[in-house]
């Protein structure tokens, strides 16, 4: 059942109500989709990281659980008659899961730095990071872009978790790369400690829900995106020319 957003602009004509509904759809479809795909990407990534002694590919996994529960959190919120009344909750909810994934990556990644477990190379997580760094902008790109319009902050910040699954796959590929062709095993940890790093950044962001600037307003009535609050912003996705995509 399409879930109906509450407004702080006058009524106005039912075509409005009919592209809010369509855009809920939309969130709960890309949800799905992002849930799945991590699922089978944390299952591969777990596996073959613990096989190979590799905290950037178990760091990798373990991001992919932390999506499947953001994702998990913004369908909690969309499930409910009046979404926004959770909006904070989710946004708590990604921030934590950002925070717990920091946490064990980086105890993780120094364990290898210091000798404990080196890393040994992984076809498998090439193969793995490779498919995500193709796969999720596109996953990203569109809840980002149904979120904004929608004005739903916590799926912005969502589709953010995603967007950083990308990023991460290219940090990872990187370092599976090199101790794959150069024998650089401390390759591993360093990648690692990136996606530590980029994953506080993030939950500081949901924390504050500065979800790539979604305005603040749900979805005016009349079915036009609600103003956004971009004073400040410093998000390349909040630039004049996304605006211009998205309200196309």
């Amino acid at each position: 059942m399409a879930v109906d957003l509450p407004a702080l602009t006058a009524p106005g004509p039912g075509a409005g109500q009919g592209r809010r509904a369509v855009l809920t759809r939309r969130i709960r479809w890309f949800v799905a989709a992002t849930i799945t795909y991590n699922i089978i990407e944390a299952v591969v990534a777990i596996t073959a990281g613990s096989i190979a002694s590799s905290s950037a590919l178990i760091g990798f996994g373990l991001d992919s659980v932390i999506e499947v529960a953001s994702a998990a959190a913004v369908a909690w919120q969309f499930a409910a008659p009046d979404p926004e009344k959770r909006e904070k909750t989710a946004l708590r909810i990604i921030a934590f899961s950002f925070f717990g994934l920091a946490a064990y990556v980086t105890v993780d990644a120094a364990r290898s730095l210091f000798g404990v477990d080196e890393a040994a190379p992984s076809t498998v997580g090439l193969v793995l990071a490779a498919l995500s760094l193709v796969i999720m902008p596109f996953l990203s790109y569109g809840q980002r872009r149904t979120g904004r319009e929608l004005g739903s902050r916590s799926a912005v910040a969502d589709s953010k978790q995603t967007l950083l699954c990308t990023y991460l796959s290219g940090v990872l590929l990187v370092g599976l790369g090199l101790n794959s062709a150069f024998g650089w095993s401390w390759a591993d940890p360093i990648a690692a400690l990136v996606i530590a790093a980029v994953a506080v950044k993030e939950g500081r962001e949901a924390w504050r829900g500065d979800a790539c600037c979604a305005p603040t307003f749900p979805m005016a009535r009349s079915g036009n995106p609600a103003p956004a609050a971009d004073a400040g912003c410093t998000d390349g996705c909040c630039a004049p020319a996304a605006h211009g995509k998205d309200q196309r």
